[in-house]
């Protein structure tokens, strides 16, 4: 199991990534995935979306979807929880989505992302990412 250090370091980078996202820090969201990272989506139990490999291709994602957006977005990220196998730490952790538009806040939709997380260069970061959505919006 990651060390306390480890698993607080790992935890922020997770709810980091969320931050970035909504703050329009798109650089700092990119850095936080690994060069070679791969990302897919599902969402309720739909068609697999993706997989979007490397930092550029999952970035055109994250790109597209915020030059399109008119609302601000918070993504909550809760319930963190940590796994190892064969040395790789994985995490599993919730997402609550919600958006405000013109004063009026609303759940958009809720889901899990199940990451795999690896150090290096001294900073941790997602090597592979799957997001269950459990709705569309």
């Amino acid at each position: 199991m990651p060390s306390v250090e480890d698993r607080f370091a790992i935890s922020e980078l997770l709810t980091r990534m969320a931050y970035y996202y909504d703050e329009g820090l798109l650089d700092h969201l990119e850095a936080s995935f690994s060069e070679n990272a791969v990302m897919s989506m599902q969402i309720a139990g739909g068609d697999l979306v993706g997989p979007f490999e490397g930092q550029e291709d999952i970035m055109a994602l994250y790109r597209n979807a915020k030059s399109t957006q008119t609302d601000v977005r918070r993504h909550d990220i809760t319930n963190v929880f940590f796994d190892v196998t064969d040395g790789v730490i994985s995490t599993t952790s919730y997402l609550t989505l919600f958006a405000t538009e013109q004063g009026e806040t609303k759940l958009l939709t809720t889901g899990v992302y199940r990451d795999i997380v690896e150090q290096s260069e001294g900073a941790w970061r997602v090597v592979k990412r799957h997001i269950d959505l459990d709705s569309g919006y």
